[in-house]
């Protein structure tokens, strides 16, 4: 069969697709669009792979068989086991277990949950009509804490067995310590109330300072903490995280730390939250069909103006001399993730243990009434298949709760610098738009260097967080206190001769990523041939420069691409790769040097042709194939199928 090869640009998810509906209406498309077929904008099968399918279409494109289906969807018998103990933790009939496994629910319904037990098999908690022991009943609902409908359900678990894909592969671990730490946090404290079951009003239900009154907020806060990462990877990779519209919202790298919860008033006052709840609604509260009227009202911002003004005074009334290192949550286990980097991709997105790349413009604090508005305004609570108002509604809201852990940060920074600060991040923004309530507090923190920014963070990190949680800052981007960045090395002999080339080209206005500003090229795969054939592989993560975030709409006027930089990180970052690259490590200096003096010659285009694994190349699968096996041989639990979707655009013949 003689296939066209890939020519012309192609954008899957924006382009007008077909589908076509008989086998004549497919011949006349693509004797119309002949180098349009599939897979769409790539190369063609190999005839093998090719043949195979037809065979398969030729017999009536069935699915397994019934015995097949059954082992595709029975739990090996360590992971049975392991349900078995689960399922009767959360669906134990006290109310003091009952409102533990819900909360554990609207939290965990997009994880993918891994026992631990080395199957390498995942499941997802859902909500069924029928006991454990008995076939799953699904419970489908929109949101997790949708009334279910029945009188009695259940808390059951389904094995997944289709394909795994990155992009949506955000696993929890379920193992027997983690139940141990589940009783610990849930079940041995004393609750504020006596404990009782909820209702699924709407009104309350969607309102977590409500619905889990009852739970301690130290509690509650503590989950979120011991599972930090897996909680911002739920809206920063999750569904809310898709699109331009939808990431605009926040800049292309930024670093997250967390109040600790013996500083957070909201854990040490719970009347505090109980006298907020009004000011702690989210826009989700309207379900899916927000209302275009009601997104100019602007309810959900004022509510959450009056909350952060509330809070912040009320910090103000307690802390006196101000906050120092000591609020910051340095994290209680090696595997705890106090300090976390976010990385935004243009239309997706992508967080990481510790702090990588360069020191970015704005840094987050978030304390317990944030990171739970946060997981219910994008997570539990949106819809992506709600109306626009809907979505719009939620863009809207984040704006305000990234400004208050923008605010928390700066309520550790000099008292005189925090406005200036926060000019600096919204450079042309008019004050009206900028909703800041200042805590009138000093900082607690006597700093010894005009940059308090950069020294609060290199003492975090160098004196406060845990060692054993082994977080450093990134020896190939980081610059720090008094450094620069270095120039390109005279020769490349030592494993610091190469570091010293990674730096220099991370450095802000480096001339590639200057001179090249198309957004479909922000996140690369880099694959280095070594002689003993142990490749090394590290991501090109562009990172480009926003004057502001401020609004969802004309993004393109907020860049400054003479600021853009580019982080060097080992291993895979992302999963949306927009292209991949594959060179020797003879070529590293070569490479170097264009990076630095790229100015998009065609001399330049040839040389940078040697190196881009281009979507029409003929051997483009077998480039991918490595790339998708190096991840999964680098992260056997983590790894998933990369979507090529977002791959770039242009067919090169």
């Amino acid at each position: 069969m003689k296939n066209p090869k890939s020519v012309g640009d192609y954008f899957a998810e924006s382009d007008e697709q077909s589908c076509v509906e008989t086998g004549a209406e497919l011949g006349k498309y693509l004797k119309e669009h002949p180098n349009q077929g599939m897979p769409f904008g790539f190369p063609p099968l190999k005839q093998a792979e090719f043949e195979n399918i037809a065979l398969w279409l030729s017999q009536g494109a069935k699915g397994p068989s019934p015995t097949e289906q059954e082992k595709l969807t029975t739990p090996k018998t360590p992971d049975a086991l392991a349900i078995e103990r689960w399922e009767e933790f959360l669906n134990n009939p006290d109310a003091k277990h009952g409102m533990t496994a819900r909360y554990l629910y609207e939290h965990l319904f997009l994880a993918h949950l891994d026992f631990k037990t080395g199957s390498n098999e995942f499941f997802e908690l859902v909500r069924s009509k029928t006991a454990p022991g008995e076939p799953i009943q699904l419970i489908a609902t929109v949101r997790p804490y949708d009334d279910p409908g029945v009188d009695k359900f259940y808390y059951r678990f389904r094995k997944i067995h289709s394909t795994i894909v990155h992009k949506t592969h955000m696993v929890f671990p379920m193992d027997d310590a983690q139940l141990s730490r589940f009783k610990e946090l849930f079940i041995q404290p004393e609750w504020l109330q006596t404990p009782h079951l909820v209702d699924y009003d709407p009104a309350v239900s969607a309102n977590p300072f409500r619905s889990f009154e009852q739970i301690p907020p130290r509690s509650r806060y503590q989950f979120l903490l011991d599972n930090s990462q897996y909680t911002i990877m739920t809206f920063i990779r999750g569904p809310v995280c898709r699109g331009q519209v939808a990431l605009n919202v926040i800049h292309d790298q930024f670093w997250v730390m967390f109040l600790d919860p013996d500083h957070d008033l909201s854990v040490k006052y719970p009347g505090f939250l109980k006298q907020q709840s009004d000011n702690l609604r989210t826009p989700n509260a309207n379900g899916s069909n927000f209302g275009n009227f009601n997104i100019f009202k602007n309810e959900y911002r004022k509510a959450a103006d009056r909350f952060a003004a509330a809070q912040q005074a009320y910090t103000a009334s307690h802390n006196y001399n101000g906050l120092d290192y000591d609020a910051i949550w340095k994290g209680n286990r090696a595997e705890d993730t106090p300090l976390l980097t976010v990385y935004r991709h243009f239309d997706s997105a992508s967080v990481h243990k510790g702090i990588l790349g360069d020191l970015p413009e704005t840094m987050w604090v978030i304390d317990y009434p944030l990171l739970e508005r946060i997981y219910y305004a994008l997570v539990a609570g949106f819809d992506v298949y709600g109306t626009l108002s809907h979505q719009l509604a939620t863009r809207l809201y984040m704006d305000t709760l990234r400004l208050e852990g923008e605010s928390l940060f700066l309520n550790f920074m000099p008292q005189e610098q925090r406005k200036p600060m926060l000019d600096k991040w919204y450079t042309g923004v008019k004050e009206k738009h900028i909703h800041y309530f200042p805590a009138e507090m000093p900082s607690g923190i006597e700093f010894s260097t005009d940059e308090p920014k950069r020294e609060f963070i290199e003492t975090l990190v160098k004196e406060h967080i845990r060692p054993d949680t082994k977080i450093e800052f990134d020896i190939a981007n980081y610059v720090g206190a008094g450094e620069g960045h270095p120039q390109l090395p005279q020769q490349y002999k030592t494993h610091a001769d190469y570091l010293q080339g990674f730096r220099a080209i991370s450095k802000p206005g480096t001339a590639f990523f200057k001179v090249i500003t198309d957004n479909n090229l922000n996140l690369g795969y880099v694959r280095v041939r070594l002689p003993d054939n142990k490749d090394f592989v590290f991501t090109i993560v562009v990172n480009r420069w926003h004057d502001s975030v401020a609004f969802p709409f004309s993004e393109d006027k907020t860049f400054e691409h003479i600021k853009d930089q580019a982080n060097f990180i080992r291993g895979f970052v992302g999963s949306y790769p927009n292209s991949f690259l594959d060179m020797n490590v003879e070529d590293l200096p070569a490479f170097f040097k264009l990076i630095s003096n790229y100015s998009g010659s065609e001399t330049d285009i040839s040389q940078l042709r040697k190196y881009v694994v281009n979507r029409a190349d003929d051997d483009f699968w077998e480039r991918y194939d490595w790339f998708q096996q190096r991840f999964k041989d680098d992260q056997p639990v983590h790894a998933g199928l990369f979507d090529l979707n977002r791959y770039y655009y242009r067919a090169i013949d």
